[in-house]
């Protein structure tokens, strides 16, 4: 089963790790501003703990966003929480005018559970893109974990309305391929990386309405759009960050943008969904 391509008279802005360019990614914080600048969905990476929680974390390691250090799979959920995962962001930014506003949630480790309850409350059709991280030392418990985490907020039976629209992202094949074994409704997406890429003809493997390209493979071969629009599939593009990026996705008509900046990729595109 794969869902049908996401309706919008223009290319759906999907806030990537919230909205990431002003606010510390894969926070609570950085998601609220993406939905105050009026993003049709959010993206988030998942990564499994050693006691198998999974949690909204790009890296393998916690380094860079966050005052810890290890890996996210060998560190138990309740380590992690002992980290800060905002600071960086505002050394980042250090010396910008704008103090960022009291927040008592700001800098906490945001698990996927704390996020789904988040946009279950919201009520909408928020497109929720859920990617999963490999090669880990989990292998499979990954999906395993995460259609579990999906049937316990009932969002592993497809688009419905009033609830969020939950697609599954991997590069990897085989990961796609678990999450539709263990439960076809879920829409899915596969990623294809520009350096990567070889033979893009258009095709997806079984189970998959969607790709998922990375803007530097549309930029030097923009007719793939068209080729996976011929073979019935959907297209996001990632990550659009420039706005002569979002004005060509504009243009090949691809059906969402996910970046770092969704208030600028709002602005380029028009507000009307």
């Amino acid at each position: 089963m794969t869902a049908e391509p996401l309706a919008s008279p223009r290319p759906l802005v999907i806030a990537h790790r919230g909205a990431s360019h002003e606010e510390a990614e894969h926070t609570l914080r950085a998601y609220r501003k993406a939905f105050d600048h009026g993003a049709d969905g959010v993206e988030c990476d998942v990564r499994l703990t050693a006691d198998h929680h999974l949690v909204c974390v790009h890296d393998r390691r916690v380094e860079r966003t966050s005052n810890g250090s290890g890996l996210v799979s060998t560190l138990e959920l309740a380590r992690l929480e002992e980290f800060d995962w905002a600071s960086w962001k505002d050394l980042d930014r250090a010396g910008e005018d704008e103090t960022p506003e009291a927040d008592p949630e700001r800098g906490h480790l945001l698990t996927l559970r704390r996020l789904l309850d988040t946009l279950v409350e919201k009520g909408q059709e928020v497109v929720t893109l859920i990617e999963t991280k490999h090669p880990t030392r989990h292998g499979d418990d990954v999906e395993k974990t995460l259609v579990q985490v999906l049937r316990a907020f009932d969002l592993d039976r497809g688009d419905r309305p009033g609830r969020p629209h939950v697609r599954v992202m991997s590069f990897s094949t085989r990961a796609l391929a678990r999450v539709h074994r263990l439960s076809p409704a879920i829409p899915l997406v596969h990623l294809v990386a520009d350096r990567t890429a070889q033979l893009v003809d258009g095709t997806l493997p079984p189970g998959v309405g969607t790709v998922g390209l990375d803007i530097r493979l549309v930029r030097r071969k923009p007719k793939v759009v068209q080729r996976y629009r011929q073979h019935g599939h959907g297209v996001f593009v990632w990550t659009v960050d420039d706005p002569a990026d979002v004005d060509l996705c504009g243009e090949l008509g691809v059906d969402a943008v996910i970046t770092n900046r969704p208030r600028m990729a709002i602005d380029r595109l028009g507000a009307t969904r």
